[in-house]
């Protein structure tokens, strides 16, 4: 395998290339077609890396590895060997959750009291020494601290073999590592002191002892067989990994190590081969030997076979460093194909990669999610492709669902008393010669206790061993029988039923199957339920003792009967089992209503049924004996005694149920119950469709229904009617019971009707009957018959609209609607109006007259739509003024109608008079806005507005409402006029107005705020003006002028704004002006008592606080000076002056550090780039090709020769004539700029077209042009440095280490310079 700059060259689709980049490792794989090596100049690697020299690459810990998440990426753009991110479950990730769901005991905990008792036996009679690993295949084998070997049969726990001497242990130490190869023929021993030892199982042969094949002086952590029967790996104390291959040559049985990792840094701690069963043996992956191997850094995936191949590093991150790196295989089926996964941990975190081999040949490792916990992990097992055992630092074992991440059980291990191989990691046997690192993990190691083959996981104790397996699903749910958790019992049987169960095993992959035998186990337990629930209720006590039993239980026995769809278990076989108890029996039945009301159950038995209705009127319970029978199936009653029952107890929403569902009738209702707003929804329903009180109306009779409901409303008379009987009575009731809802029915009826032809006749004939009976009629009250004209003019409005009304009626409907003396529901009426007219219902009304009683009614909406209507828009302005509710829409409609086309001169000229004359108004209303209006306008009238109003408010908006895109320039005299007018109402916004504004005469400004004594204001004039010391004299004017103490007072609040003048005005005077300018010392000079203590402090503090201010401006020694002759100071101590000529020396101290420092990097920095960028330019270029790229002639290597030839650091050779005749160059600053003309012509545009500037910072530079820049950049520090530093940045990808441009690198020189 080669590697060049920028691939690899192959040869065969499976080499790897490794990249090592800035971040921790890693692996892709590559073909020759993904990269071009002299495209992205990647330097050649001289000498491949090895495994050895990956792991001992130092980390990173401040930037963590993360693996792309390729569901971020182009699938058709990722590298066959990039890790992706996916799940064997789900997409989603997330951290361990807690599910209600049971689970119930889920592992079966088995102790192997033949063995133990052995393995203690052994201990005490032939001095075996205490258990130290454990193995298992066929046979238990199980290695002693005193070098022995114990065999034992697996099925009756006997002791086969007992391999080894009590003498060789002495020799070897403590077995530390045992592994049984695939087929259980060969069993390997590795020992604390270095040794490794291969036994015959068959007859307790010693066939090898191997010495030599790793360093001496460290002890064996791991021997591994491979599923290859003549390979093997082991791990030692010093971080190093062997491979191990045995073979047989003329009978004499060998073993050659290699060495696949020296640990010399980052010490391999644990390693993991892939075995495969009998059954997967022909799996593509295991032709590789896979080896996992975990470090303390990282965890390392590598093929043995057919060669030594990485496939993938992957870091831990931060983590614990006394965490324990964990390791496991195991085949998963991930959709439809069974592929090998690895888990690996340290800590908290378990992290999955899946290994897959493509139809291509294409070996991918993807990321799995990760599975966070909230505990130290020590061991980490498979028990099946789906659930994982885990062990804590605490010894308490977790099983969790793979796919659902969901944790099933916890199992405290405690008394096991777990055996750790702590001091083999620590090489006790050999003197302790590791590092502290390995040490400090192998504090909490218990690799050779822990072991799993076959759905069996083991672990060693110091007297037994112990054995785990997952219990079948009938296993697991008669364990909560036996404990009688019945309800528990049957939520696990549930999620059994519904495939929902999590470490099932034992039960059928065919869900008819598996529903059909846990059903039955399900119908078990709830019959044994039952027998409980009266067995165990108490027979003496308070009534609501025995009901609070009853209704803990019979809801649970419902509930899972409704599940199992097995009603005839649930009224059959339980219910008369309860009706023995009285209790349980009504308890039963009130718990029936909330499953019959939810539709969970239809349809009763005869008995039930009887007993539900009798048990409910018993105990007047009538309202749910109503709302159960809507519900229900009503083949299914006993029709008459139902009807009987709702008429005598008024359950009319049962017997409009009962006669409609059980006779197809919906007028007898109507006719023999009055029920008020009942029937006005009865009615809606049934024009609507809908069946009262739920579900619909068949389909086929709905159109029947809705005519016999019109038709009912609609009748002369009922039908056992009275002579004095008025007309039209169904009507005429439902309209004195509520004008309102009835005509809301009707108007949601009206909906409806659009290509319904007989329909709209209905609605036709209707109207004319409301109108016959409410119009001229004392019957009704004024506001009922406003509902009808409200009524009808919506319906008038509507597009669609084929109602006709007479004139007549429009005019009492406008009457109506422009009532002034009714001033209930004003906007109603108003808007029900203007739908009508907006609709062209105008027409049918005399305007005049309309806008008349508009007017009065103020309708100003009306009044609007008809002013509209005759462009009569200065009027319209009068509306919304008078509105109250739109007065603060006007300004945008007086800005609409002024701006925007479509509008005549006229039409404009009156709504600027109208606005012009309501000024003061729009002044009242909102004064930002009407000095926007203003201001866009009205720019040439702002002098006469602001005259005639005075108003301090409108110049306040119109000098702060102003959009900033507006442009109006004002005369000085009108910003004077606000000067004065801030001063009057706002003072406190005087100096910002005076900033922000730029338009005012200083001297009438100055004026103007000495007037109203704002000396702040005055100041800033002054300063402003030039005369600083006049600024400074007016600051100190007012607190000179106060006493002494509302001086104080006053100069804390002023001393920043004074001290910010001196600051300002410092850098234009000399020290001379400066010191003079400083004096606001003198402030403390005033007569101050002696005995004024808190005085004389205050003073203080005020004086150190300018001190610090000034000492930027200030020499040092005249600030001593000055503190030497204040008042304060000069009276005092030493002491009293130490803290603040301490504070001005640390200061200076560390601000020439600082300065120091900075110049020290910035030199450093510009020395360091400077030696990079010449380094850059000087390397050598060499061709690709020996001929030009344009006339293809080769150049003469002769240096006599007279050809010139430009070279690019793309490797692309010209002749420079050749170049001349393309146009490639550009002449710039007395120099030509070259650009590769291949590699421009492949980006689709000639370099000659691309300015100068783009064409020197192209990739494919000529050395010629790169030589001239670097000399003139190296030769002085001017304009050129520009240029240099672009040159820097394209050909050095490197970044700065302060990240400076060359720009502000000068000019932070120039300010440590001034």
């Amino acid at each position: 395998m080669q590697y060049n700059t920028g691939g690899c060259s192959h040869t065969s689709k499976e080499d790897w290339l490794i990249v090592k980049g800035r971040k921790p490792l890693r692996f892709l794989f590559l073909t020759y077609k993904v990269i071009d090596d002299k495209e992205f100049d990647i330097p050649q690697v001289d000498t491949p890396p090895t495994l050895e020299s990956i792991l001992n690459e130092p980390e990173d810990e401040d930037e963590p590895f993360i693996l792309e998440d390729t569901c971020l990426l182009n699938t058709e753009n990722i590298d066959a060997h990039s890790c992706e991110t996916s799940s064997l479950a789900s997409s989603d990730s997330g951290d361990l959750e807690t599910n209600a769901t049971v689970h119930g005991s889920v592992l079966r905990r088995n102790v192997l009291k033949g063995i133990s008792a052995q393995i203690v036996s052994a201990a005490d009679k032939v001095d075996a020494g205490l258990p130290t690993a454990v193995t298992v295949s066929n046979v238990i084998a199980v290695g002693t601290s005193h070098g022995l070997a114990l065999v034992f049969g697996k099925h009756n726990q006997a002791l086969r073999l007992c391999l080894g001497t009590t003498a060789t242990g002495a020799e070897y130490g403590a077995v530390s590592a045992l592994s049984i190869n695939h087929d259980c023929t060969r069993l390997l021993c590795g020992f604390a002191k270095g040794q490794i030892t291969m036994w015959d199982l068959a007859n307790g042969k010693l066939l090898r002892t191997i010495t030599d094949a790793h360093p001496p002086g460290t002890a064996i952590l791991h021997v591994k067989f491979t599923d290859h029967p003549a390979l093997a790996v082991c791990n030692d104390s010093g971080g190093s990994v062997f491979e191990l291959s045995f073979r047989r040559v003329m009978g004499m049985r060998t073993c050659e190590s290699r060495c696949l990792f020296s640990g010399s840094k980052g010490e391999v701690c644990c390693v993991e081969p892939l075995h495969a069963g009998p059954e997967l043996k022909d799996h593509p992956i295991t032709h590789y030997s896979l080896l996992a191997m975990a470090s303390l850094t990282k965890i390392l995936l590598i093929g043995l076979k057919p060669s030594l191949k990485v496939w993938m590093t992957f870091p831990y991150g931060k983590t614990d460093p006394a965490s324990v790196p964990l390791l496991a295989w195991q085949f998963v089926a991930v959709q439809k194909t069974i592929n090998p996964v690895l888990a690996f941990c340290r800590g908290d975190t378990i992290h999955f990669l899946l290994v897959k081999k493509d139809e291509s040949g294409i070996i991918h490792v993807i990321k799995q999610r990760q599975l966070l916990l909230n505990c130290d992990l020590i061991s980490l097992s498979w028990i099946n492709p789906r659930t994982l055992v885990l062990m804590d630092s605490t010894e308490k074992l977790r099983v969790v669902d793979r796919p659902s991440q969901e944790e099933l059980e916890t199992v405290d291990m405690a008394e096991l008393q777990l055996v750790y191989n702590s001091s083999h990691f620590k090489s006790l046997a050999t003197g302790g010669n590791v590092s502290q690192a390995l040490a400090l993990v192998g504090e909490k190691t218990c690799y050779q206790s822990v072991c799993s083959y076959a759905g069996q996981i083991m672990y060693l104790g110091t007297k037994s061993v112990h054995i785990m397996t997952l219990r079948n699903w009938r296993e697991r749910v008669d364990y909560l029988l036996k404990q009688e958790k019945f309800m528990e019992a049957l939520s696990l049987a549930w999620s059994l039923h519904e495939g929902t169960a999590k470490a099932v095993l034992g039960l059928f992959a065919d869900p008819a199957k598996r529903k059909g035998v846990v059903a039955d186990k399900m119908v078990e337990i709830l019959l044994q339920y039952v027998d409980r629930s009266l067995k165990k209720c108490p027979e003496q006590g308070k009534i609501q003792v025995m009901e609070q039993h009853f209704q803990d239980m019979v809801p649970v026995m419902v509930d899972y009967c409704l599940l199992l769809q097995r009603t005839d278990l649930l009224f059959n076989q339980i219910y008369p089992r309860l009706v023995e108890n009285s209790v349980a029996r009504g308890v039963f039945l009130e718990s029936l209503e909330p499953y019959i009301l939810s539709e969970r159950i239809g349809c009763l038995t005869a008995a039930v049924m009887r007993d539900l209705l009798s048990y409910f009127q018993e105990n007047g319970m009538m309202d749910s004996v109503e709302g159960c029978l809507v519900h229900m199936d009503i083949t299914n009653l006993d029709i008459q005694q139902v009807v009987q029952m709702c008429w005598d107890n008024q359950l009319y929403d049962a017997m409009i149920y009962v006669f409609n569902s059980g006779m197809n009738d919906y007028i007898s209702p109507m006719e023999h119950v009055v029920m008020g707003n009942k029937l006005l929804v009865y009615i809606s329903c049934c024009l609507a469709g809908r069946a009262y009180p739920l579900g619909d109306i068949p389909e086929d009779l709905v159109p029947q229904v809705k005519n016999q409901v019109f038709e009912f409303l609609i009748r002369l008379h009922s039908v056992e009617a009275a002579q004095e009987e008025e007309v039209y009575p169904y009507i005429r009731t439902l309209l004195h019971f509520d004008t309102r809802e009835f005509l809301n029915v009707l108007a949601l009826t009206f909906e409806d009707f659009k290509n319904d032809k007989q329909a709209l006749e209905y609605q036709q004939r209707i109207v004319d009957i409301l109108l016959k009976i409410m119009v001229d009629n004392s019957d009704f009250t004024p506001s009922q018959v406003g509902c009808l004209f409200t009524f009808l003019a919506r319906q008038l409005a509507k597009p669609d609209n084929t109602l006709f009304v007479n004139r007549k009626l429009f005019d009492q409907v406008l009457e109506f609607l422009c009532s002034p003396d009714d001033d209930s529901r004003h906007t109603e009426r108003q808007q029900v109006l203007l739908e009508l007219l907006q609709v062209g219902g105008v027409v049918q009304f005399d305007e005049e007259r309309l806008l008349e009683l508009a007017e009065k009614a103020e309708f100003y909406q009306i009044c609007e739509f008809m002013y509209d209507k005759k462009h009569l828009y200065n009027k319209i302005v009068d509306c919304y003024l008078k509105d109250p509710l739109r007065k603060e829409e006007l300004f945008n409609y007086i800005h609409n109608i002024l701006s925007m086309p479509g509008y005549s001169s006229e039409e404009k000229q009156l709504v600027w008079v109208k606005a012009l004359q309501h000024i003061k108004d729009l002044v009242s209303i909102n004064s930002a806005k009407t000095a926007e209006l203003v201001a866009v306008h009205f720019a040439d009238e702002v002098q006469s507005i602001i005259t005639s109003l005075q108003v301090f408010f409108f110049c306040n908006s119109f000098r702060e409402g102003l959009n900033p895109q507006t442009v109006l320039r004002l005369g000085p005299d009108l910003h004077e006029l606000l000067v004065d007018l801030l001063c009057q109402f706002s003072p406190q916004q005087v100096t910002a107005f005076l900033k922000t504004s730029q338009d005012y005469r200083l001297e009438e400004a100055i004026q103007i705020t000495e007037k109203h004594k704002l000396h702040e204001a005055t100041a800033y004039l002054l300063e402003k003006k030039g005369n600083v010391q006049g600024a400074f004299e007016v600051l100190l004017q007012e607190e000179t002028g106060d006493e002494v103490q509302s001086l104080l007072r006053r100069v804390e609040e002023a001393l920043h704004d004074i001290i910010a003048l001196c600051q300002r005005s410092s850098h234009g005077l000399n020290q001379q002006q400066r010191e003079n300018h400083w004096c606001i010392m003198n402030l403390a000079e005033g007569p101050v008592s002696p005995d004024c203590f808190s005085l004389s402090s205050a003073l203080k503090e005020l004086t150190m606080k300018v001190l610090n201010s000034m000492s930027s401006f200030i020499a040092p020694p005249a600030i001593i000076q000055r503190i030497l002759q204040d008042p304060v100071y000069g009276k005092g101590k030493l002491a009293e002056l130490q803290g603040l000529i301490l504070g001005m020396l640390e200061t200076f101290n560390y601000e020439q550090t600082l300065l120091e420092t900075t110049t020290n990097l910035l030199n450093s920095d510009l020395h360091w780039s400077l030696s990079h960028l010449r380094k850059a330019v000087s390397r050598g270029l060499h061709p690709r090709q020996y001929h030009c790229n344009i006339c293809l002639q080769q150049y003469k290597r002769r240096q006599e020769s007279e050809e010139e030839i430009i070279i690019f650091s793309c490797g692309h050779l010209y002749h420079c004539q050749c170049l001349q005749r393309k146009e490639v160059g550009v002449l710039s600053e007395r120099q030509y700029s070259w650009s590769c003309y291949k590699c421009t012509s492949n980006q689709g545009s000639r370099p000659a077209d691309r300015p100068s500037a783009e064409s020197s910072r192209s990739r494919s530079t000529s050395l010629a042009q790169v030589s001239q820049t670097v000399t003139s950049c190296l030769a002085t520090l001017d304009a050129q440095q520009t240029q240099a530093w672009d040159h820097f940045r394209t050909l050095y990808r490197g970044p700065s280490r302060v990240r400076l441009t060359f720009k502000s690198f000068l000019s932070i020189l120039t300010v440590l310079k001034c």
